[in-house]
């Protein structure tokens, strides 16, 4: 039965630190900005899972509570620091991140960035669906962000808008 309940583990002190560990990142989230926690780039992502690795070894008592927060705020910093680095040189930022990746261009979907990226037709119309499209004709564009997220851009009305600004594609390569 120790794998349900063994008297040695510590949840009162799991539970103390869950608390503590929950406002102390809220602190340094309003210290540090809530950038910290967007996934715009591969190392916000590496941020969030090494945020979430610490956590989980902190509560489980793996470490101190100290070393976790000095771990945290360690993570936090550099990517504070990281951000503004990024913003200073823009080359960091074409260095660490993926630039996002057109799909469809209107009407057309594009085979070959497709299979360069390792998406599915169906997925690609699945992400149609979830964004409401009901015809090709009111697909504007589908990128494939640096995220991995997949964005819909489209006419609501079946047609294509004109007043669509290309402006909204910039930084999107059309070929892998």
């Amino acid at each position: 039965m120790n794998w349900i309940y063994s008297p040695e583990d510590p949840l009162l002190q799991t539970l103390i630190g869950c608390v503590i560990v929950f406002f102390v990142i809220i602190i340094l989230t309003r210290l540090i900005g809530l950038r910290s926690f967007a996934k715009f780039t591969a190392y916000d992502f590496a941020f969030t899972i090494a945020i979430g690795s610490i956590i989980s070894s902190t509560l489980t008592s793996s470490t101190s509570l100290a070393h976790g927060f000095i771990a945290i705020f360690g993570l936090l910093l550099l990517t504070f620091t990281f951000s503004h680095l990024q913003r200073k040189f823009p080359f960091l930022s074409k260095l660490i991140s993926n630039a996002p990746l057109l799909l469809m261009d209107g009407n057309k979907i594009l085979d070959q960035n497709l299979k360069y990226a390792r998406i599915e037709k169906e997925q690609l119309i699945s992400k149609l669906r979830e964004a409401n499209v009901l015809n090709f004709d009111q697909v504007l564009a589908v990128v494939l962000e640096s995220t991995g997220d997949i964005s819909v851009l489209h006419a609501g009305d079946g047609k294509q808008n004109e007043k669509f600004d290309k402006s909204l594609l910039s930084g999107v390569r059309r070929k892998p």
